[in-house]
């Protein structure tokens, strides 16, 4: 077993290493053995029960939906989260899909919850989730069965410098009901049929400071839509018909050449998915005779190079400046409609950070950014400028008050720049969404206790979504977002092998959408207010055994074109327990949802549930 540790290391934060207490910013670090005690078999489902983020699924063991990946929601951003692996963005078309990185090849996970952008460029609104997969491996082979047909097969081989993963996780049966939409003609249900992940990790370390890796996943589910008993026939379907029977595949590409040392980090990355949906539409979604066979395919990519050196100006000053290029293409063909959409831009990036200590017990840190496309279709080319300052305030060996203001962006998107074709013009009035996070934060060790407290405020503008008609004029809905919110979290190590962690949360997470064609022009609420963290774990001699939850409540859902409603509070919660044979073999057992809720688990106008109590057994062997 790992050992618990109140003070660990954080890169993410500031791109230079630093304990964690010494980090201006609301920060989660999560080592192995944290996402082992999850009971989470991939990233996705390891994070739902984080302070700060909002879950939401679309199906069982966080499976996405077509082309839509499970998004992490930090502080109520929706769309604000950057995702890194090994510090290497993984975002394409604003999706990641972290259901497929199996919880055994990751060395841990750190999580830094305030606007990253002016580091690490668009997407970072609300905050940045950093990945690092493990350089090193054990030998070992496990196996794991559960209920609903789950099958969990991982081996890790070690052989010097090379080091291979793999993992296969498999759902082989049927859920009857895992989301329903309401509407005034009845109810439609969709059921899931089941699904298949695989995941290759390689890494090859040619010395301490060079190293290649890539991960290859291939995850496959199916879905059907039916009609409900309620359904009023007012067109062809009928209530208990089928409207759609489809798969969807995802095959993601993540290959990394990274360069480190004490002064320089240098990596070059090439990124690609190919979403594909195969299947048959019966009806349309209002129940209209639609017998059309659906095959739409889709290819996401991005590669570049993102490089930094550091300096010691001298014992109070040191400084960073890099730069990062990124080459974005998207292609979908829908072969049904023979639509085609092709798009491909250059973004390039420089930033720096100056940090000077001012005495002993004083910090400032300035970071700064330009960021500008360019190469894009029809002369859509955009610039962002941003800046952070942050400064901290010593006031123990262990014992920090920090405050920070730091602006955000986010690139328009190639759909909000072209619409549904790449014949029209962009949209003029079209630019950057732009954003500031405000935070004053409080972090303290003391013994075996870590607390941190923040007070943040986020105040987002633009986040512009364009339609288009042949003939008319481009419509625009411009939304506006904030939040003010307060965080306290406490991680305490215990005697005789308890541990135990607890955090709540308060915000106020609201949207304004204005524009020609919104029909919101207020502030409503979105995802709920307070959120209730805890987990415990008992780890001596053979045993360890985790007990973790959140509770989200004053929750609402909130459907982009109506008054968002209230909706009952999520309890997820999961059990992990482990038995160390001996040295080289263990079993472990892991249950989800332990209280079998049907709870909720997104904040739109379609409802997906919880999937319902399920456990895994597994057996591990180390040779």
């Amino acid at each position: 077993m790992e050992d618990f540790t109140l003070d660990s290391i954080i890169v993410t934060a500031t791109r230079s290493e630093k304990p964690d207490v010494e980090v201006p910013a609301s920060t989660t670090i999560l080592t192995n053995q944290d996402l082992k005690n999850t009971g989470a078999e991939n990233i996705q489902m390891a994070l739902q029960k984080i302070p700060g983020l909002s879950y939401t699924t679309f199906g069982p063991n966080a499976n996405p939906y077509s082309t839509m990946s499970n998004p992490i929601i930090i502080r109520g951003v929706s769309n604000g989260t950057l995702v890194l692996v090994n510090g290497v963005p993984i975002n394409m078309s604003g999706s990641y899909y972290l259901d497929s990185i199996p919880v055994e090849n990751v060395e841990r996970v750190e999580i830094v919850k305030s606007g990253g952008a002016v580091l690490y460029g668009s997407e970072a609104m609300g905050g940045v989730i950093n990945i690092i997969m493990k350089k090193q491996f054990d030998n070992t082979v496990s196996t794991g069965f559960g209920n609903y047909g789950q099958r969990n097969h991982n081996a890790t081989f070690n052989m010097g410098k090379l080091n291979v993963g793999y993992s296969k996780t498999r759902w082989g049966s049927k859920l009857d009901k895992i989301s329903t939409t309401e509407s005034t003609t009845g109810d439609r249900t969709t059921t899931f049929k089941g699904s298949d992940k695989d995941s290759v990790l390689i890494e090859y370390n040619f010395s301490d400071q060079l190293s290649f890796s890539y991960n290859y996943m291939d995850n496959e589910n199916g879905y059907q839509t039916w009609f409900g008993d309620n359904w009023i026939k007012l067109k062809a379907a009928q209530a208990g018909d089928l409207q759609n029977d489809k798969t969807y595949k995802n095959k993601y590409n993540i290959a990394q050449l990274r360069y480190s040392d004490e002064n320089v980090k240098a990596s070059l990355y090439y990124n690609q998915n190919e979403p594909i949906s195969r299947g048959f539409e019966y009806y349309k979604s209002d129940g209209t005779l639609n017998y059309v066979r659906d095959k739409t395919d889709q290819k996401d990519r991005t590669y570049g190079i993102d490089a930094q050196k550091h300096w010691q100006i001298n014992d109070r000053a040191n400084a960073i400046f890099g730069f990062n290029y990124k080459n974005e293409y998207f292609n979908q063909v829908k072969h049904t409609t023979k639509a085609r959409m092709e798009y491909e831009r250059k973004v390039f990036g420089v930033y720096g950070q100056w940090e000077q200590k001012l005495n002993d017990v004083n910090t400032f840190i300035l970071s700064a950014r330009e960021t500008w496309t360019a190469g894009a279709a029809n002369d859509a080319d955009y610039s962002n400028f941003s800046a952070s300052g942050q400064f901290i305030h010593k006031l123990g060996e262990k014992d920090n008050i920090y405050a920070s203001v730091s602006q955000s962006f986010i690139l328009p998107t190639f759909s909000q720049m072209y619409g549904t074709t790449y014949d029209l013009l962009p949209a003029p009035e079209l630019k950057p969404q732009t954003g500031i996070n405000y935070e004053i934060g409080w972090k303290k060790i003391d013994g075996g206790h870590s607390w941190k407290a923040a007070v943040f405020h986020i105040d987002i503008k633009d986040n512009i979504s364009a339609t288009w008609k042949p003939g008319e004029p481009t419509k625009y809905k411009n939304e506006d977002f904030k939040n003010t919110g307060v965080e306290l979290t406490c991680d305490i190590s215990g005697e005789n092998g308890w541990s135990y962690n607890w955090g709540i949360n308060y915000g106020d997470p609201k949207v304004k959408a204005e524009g020609n064609n919104s029909t919101k022009n207020y502030w409503d609420r979105k995802y709920g207010r307070l959120q209730l963290t805890g987990g415990v774990t008992y780890q001596k001699d053979k045993w360890s055994t985790s007990l973790s939850g959140t509770y989200l409540t004053e929750r609402v859902g909130t459907p982009s074109s109506k008054h968002s409603w209230a909706i009952k509070p999520y309890l997820l919660t999961s059990l992990s327990t482990t038995y160390k044979m001996d040295e080289n073999n263990e079993a472990s057992l892991t249950v989800d949802n332990l209280l079998d809720r049907n709870d909720i688990v997104n904040h739109t106008g379609t409802n997906y549930y919880a999937t319902p109590l399920n456990f895994l057994l597994t057996f591990k062997h180390k040779y």
